[in-house]
């Protein structure tokens, strides 16, 4: 078993990991819009694109990790490596400089691009190293647990002291606020990303693992068919989950009436803040419950069941009325513990996929599975992002004049009804997925006589 240390260290990679992308998820748009000052149509367009060429590098950085030799293994000396420069490079993306209309568009392309590719370069590594730390499958799923309560702390973080760093760092001066505020964090990330990699250590690497061509590699992926059914629950849980919480902030802000709050002295950004904070607690106590919950239901069922639970609150959000404001928090609090009670559970599928592929074509392709399923994910974060900026510009969101009927009305459909009909689907395609606690106990056999690394692995399980 793995030892409480080594699962914190693992995941304060996640912390790390988190300062970036719940920033990049949650406020990006936001900040793009209402700070740096672009069109939510561009804003739209520059998360399709980039997110999309983003993920067709997930693959490539998957296959160079799996051939990466090194003292430190395969998927460690990332952490090492790359933490600094993933550090500089997230301040550059939080800078808004002092350009006309077209250089700030080209700028934001060109470093919301290097962001997501620094990203990928440090994530992939990161989360294909869980499934070299062991071989257990239950101790996995507490392993993402951690990874995931951590993760989510790191969003907790973003969500309360990103907007209240912003404002007293920049005295007033919102862009320079992001710039600071995204300082700290940036320097934060890394020494977490130092202390996940002093504090882990791969153990479980086969002698089968490929170290032929990337195409030989993906045609194995092709015909593994739990491996296709993942890749669509990435997609559409993730488009689902990221067009309703980058619309948060401009449900907050259109749609609800705050004037109430306004005469008790709060602000638009104080109830952005409290709700992005809260809906990441209760994400927190959501992964938390994950490993209990599987030990219970089974890690299929628990999934499903979150999806459905997920899906059935976020359409009951459309029936709020604009006045209720609390009960508003509440069911959004509430439907992010339901959708991250899964989150531990998917990335655990991702490990179980590469030991299903092993064991049939006796080659293991760790580091290109976790990549091409995070392919997926990022090809769902696009579409997701893309669907929330489009939809604000197809409603005439206008960050400089208050929201008419038709713009508030249809930020609600597209906060409520668009995501639910993701989670919906995901649901269903879950039928399909077969990889039970017992089918995985039988592949075990399987997987330690491939290639004659019996010995191999059981001499690493028992170092672990």
């Amino acid at each position: 078993m793995l030892s409480i240390r080594e699962k914190v260290a693992y995941g304060l990679g996640d912390t790390a990991s988190n300062f970036v992308f719940q920033t990049v998820i949650l406020l990006m748009s936001f900040f793009y819009t209402d700070i740096f000052g672009l069109a939510p149509g561009i804003v739209g367009t520059l998360f399709l694109v980039v997110r999309i060429f983003d993920a067709v590098t997930d693959p490539l950085m998957g296959a160079l990790t799996d051939r990466t030799r090194s003292r430190h293994g395969r998927y460690r000396p990332y952490l090492l490596w790359l933490s600094g420069p993933f550090a500089l490079i997230t301040i550059l993306a939080f800078t808004t400089p002092d350009f006309s209309e077209t250089g700030k568009v080209w700028y934001a392309f060109i470093t919301y691009t290097m962001l997501m590719a620094i990203y990928t370069a440090i994530n992939i590594p990161y989360s294909a190293m869980a499934g070299t730390l062991t071989a257990d499958n239950q101790e996995r799923v507490s392993l993402q647990g951690y990874r995931f309560f951590f993760g989510m702390l790191g969003g907790l973080v973003v969500t309360s002291l990103t907007l209240p760093m912003t404002d007293w760092l920049g005295g007033g001066d919102m862009a320079r606020g992001y710039q600071l505020a995204m300082t700290v964090l940036s320097v934060v990330g890394f020494v977490l990303f130092l202390l996940c990699f002093l504090g882990t250590r791969e153990r479980v690497v086969p002698t089968g693992q490929s170290h032929g061509r990337l195409r030989a590699d993906f045609l194995l992926l092709l015909k593994n068919d739990q491996w296709r059914i993942l890749c669509a629950v990435a997609t559409l849980v993730l488009a689902g989950l990221v067009m309703r919480t980058t619309l948060t902030a401009y449900y907050v802000k259109a749609f609800l009436d705050l004037s109430a709050w306004h005469a008790r002295g709060y602000s638009v950004a104080d109830l952005i803040t409290l709700f992005i904070t809260t809906g990441m607690v209760g994400g927190i106590i959501g992964v938390s419950l994950a490993p209990a919950m599987t030990r219970r239901f089974g890690k299929i069922r628990t999934y499903r069941m979150a999806l459905l639970g997920a899906a059935m609150l976020s359409l009951a959000s459309y029936w709020i009325p604009a006045h209720a404001v609390i009960p508003a928090l509440i069911l959004y609090a509430v439907w992010n513990m339901t959708l991250q009670a899964g989150t531990p559970i998917l990335w655990a599928f991702m490990s179980d996929v590469v030991d299903y592929g092993h064991a049939r074509s006796g080659v293991r392709i760790n580091g290109i599975t976790f990549s091409t399923v995070i392919f997926f994910i990022k090809l769902g974060v696009a579409f997701g992002g893309a669907l929330a900026g489009w939809s604000l510009a197809f409603y005439g969101y206008d960050s400089s004049v208050p929201a008419s009927i038709a713009t508030r009305n249809g930020i609600l459909l597209s906060h409520s009804v668009a995501p639910a009909l993701c989670f919906l689907a995901v649901a269903a395609i879950m039928a399909r997925y077969r990889l039970t606690q017992a089918r995985l106990a039988a592949l075990r056999p399987a997987i330690l006589s491939c290639d004659g690394q019996d010995d191999t692995l059981r001499n690493q399980d028992q170092g672990s």
